[in-house]
């Protein structure tokens, strides 16, 4: 954990100090080496919360793009359960950033818990994820926005990291460490299942992200994507109807064409 209760105010780990955990009460140390980042850990050398995961210096850089008061928070639910939040906005949303391996039961239940999460995956937890999804943007999507930029997979099974999160209904961004052709870090942005029938990616900046849940305006920008996804399934489906109508027209003149022709030759015979 980045913070403990010291003298009643959250502290972040110093050599030397004891500290009491904000979610169960019990001592905390400090760990303060040269390896890992410094954290609070249990004397027992077990979280307390079973969601809890080791932080990783990807984990705690994204958490220091929020406000101090955003990290960590206790979500209490309906049904008394309680969980610690990597991060929590002001407007509700619930932030995980997510390292390790996570289990489809596991996912399922944070995503049943938390009524407003986003997910921030590390897309570089296993070597060849980030060329795969590469592979599979180039090959295996089609353009249906220009600006925003979003793009419809054709088929995800042919990518790891897209099966595995693909039947969310919250909002997961891919983490690549990429940037862009102004060379602003980017992020992807999958939609959740129940949105459409389709699997829809967006990149989004890495700045545009973090500004958009300090400032309280995330749900504009996911909006703007679901809006502009809108118009271009229905400019998709405009395009289909008019293809398919020249389509059947040119069919319709070729037989005739062809049944002209043929009585032509009926005639010429006599």
């Amino acid at each position: 954990m980045k913070f403990a209760l010291v003298d009643g105010k959250r502290e972040t780990a110093t050599k030397g100090k004891v500290g009491i955990c904000q979610f169960c009460g019990s001592e905390l140390i400090a760990k303060c080496g040269e390896v890992k980042v410094h954290h609070w850990s249990h004397k027992s050398k077990r979280n307390c919360d079973l969601w809890w995961e080791n932080e990783s210096e990807w984990h705690r850089a994204w958490k220091n793009e929020f406000p101090t008061e955003c990290q960590e928070v206790i979500h209490h639910g309906e049904n008394g359960e309680r969980h610690i939040a990597d991060v929590k906005t002001k407007k509700g949303w619930s932030i995980e950033f997510q390292h390790s391996f996570l289990n489809t039961e596991e996912r399922r239940s944070r995503n049943e818990f938390y009524p407003n999460l986003i997910w921030v995956v590390d897309g570089l937890r296993r070597k060849r994820d980030k060329l795969k999804f590469k592979r599979v943007i180039k090959e295996e999507s089609i353009a249906i926005n220009g600006k925003p930029y979003v793009i419809q997979i054709r088929n995800p099974d042919e990518n790891v990291l897209l099966k595995e999160w693909c039947n969310n209904n919250s909002y997961v961004f891919y983490d690549f460490q990429e940037r862009n052709f102004s060379n602003e870090l980017t992020l992807w942005l999958l939609f959740p299942s129940n949105s459409f029938n389709n699997l829809f990616l967006s990149p989004v900046t890495r700045n545009e992200f973090i500004e958009s849940l300090n400032n309280d305006n995330f749900e504009e920008l996911i909006n703007d994507r679901i809006k502009s996804i809108r118009k271009g399934l229905e400019d998709n489906q405009r395009i289909m109807r008019v293809y398919n109508t020249s389509s059947k027209h040119r069919k319709m003149a070729a037989i005739n064409k062809y049944m002209t022709n043929r009585q032509r030759r009926k005639l010429t015979r006599f």
